[in-house]
């Protein structure tokens, strides 16, 4: 089997440098990109698994470039930033990223997060679909083989960890389960300051699933509990 690809897009060098040795003595194959602009233009060229995108970069950010990305690309995004305030992750997360690290890290955590987003990833895209696979909940369709989301026929896109979340409760339709049971199922380790990354997620899906986000028929929210998926005709 052909090793996952990796691109990394940052300009610090050292930052770049200490990603590709440790992806690399993984067996990663690692490409990299100084700039959202290079990164784009090695997409063009060559198809990666999961791309690393640092935040703030010259000529193209890596906000700019992930919403760039996710026009027609839906494979794991993880952002990387020295900024560590609520507002600049969520931003990140809004336009499509999966994941957030911040800088400094320790290497070995993005590595981590690198193998639960591919896990994941792969888990999603290479099944063949079945026709006990899909969870219907009113006019909601999830194959869970295919990755396929229809609401009221219409095909929805999610990103994969996006899936994720919408799966997870769905397959506990009725249940309330808390940010840490989501967090948990999802991103297979424990919770640890990251409540505002599985309200962001669930933001966007809403927004992409429901006609008035404002009053969903799918994903509520229980006040000082979590969430629970359920239909409202």
């Amino acid at each position: 089997m052909d090793s996952y690809k990796i691109l990394i897009a940052d300009d610090e060098d050292d930052i770049r440098d200490l990603l590709e040795i440790y992806l690399k003595s993984e067996g990663f194959e690692v490409a990299t990109a100084v700039d959202g602009y290079e990164a784009l233009q090695i997409l063009e060229t060559r198809d990666f698994d999961l791309i690393i995108l640092d935040i703030m970069m010259p000529r193209l950010d890596g906000i700019q470039t992930c919403f760039k990305i996710r026009k027609d690309k839906g494979i794991p995004i993880i952002m990387l930033s020295a900024k560590s305030e609520d507002v600049d992750k969520i931003l990140g997360l809004n336009t499509g990223a999966d994941d957030y690290v911040t800088k400094p890290f320790n290497p070995l955590e993005v590595v981590a997060r690198v193998k639960s987003q591919l896990r994941r990833y792969t888990r999603l895209n290479d099944y063949i679909p079945k026709s006990n696979d899909e969870i219907v909940i009113g006019g909601l369709v999830i194959n869970t083989a295919s990755h396929q989301i229809k609401v009221d026929g219409k095909d929805i896109k999610l990103t994969p960890t996006e899936f994720s979340i919408l799966e997870v409760l769905a397959r506990n339709k009725g249940r309330v389960l808390s940010i840490e049971n989501i967090y948990e199922n999802v991103w297979n380790e424990p919770l640890y300051e990251s409540e505002n990354t599985v309200a962001v997620h669930i933001r966007n899906i809403r927004e992409k699933t429901e006609i008035n986000p404002k009053e969903p028929r799918y994903i509520k929210v229980v006040w000082g509990v979590g969430y629970k998926i359920d239909h409202n005709p």
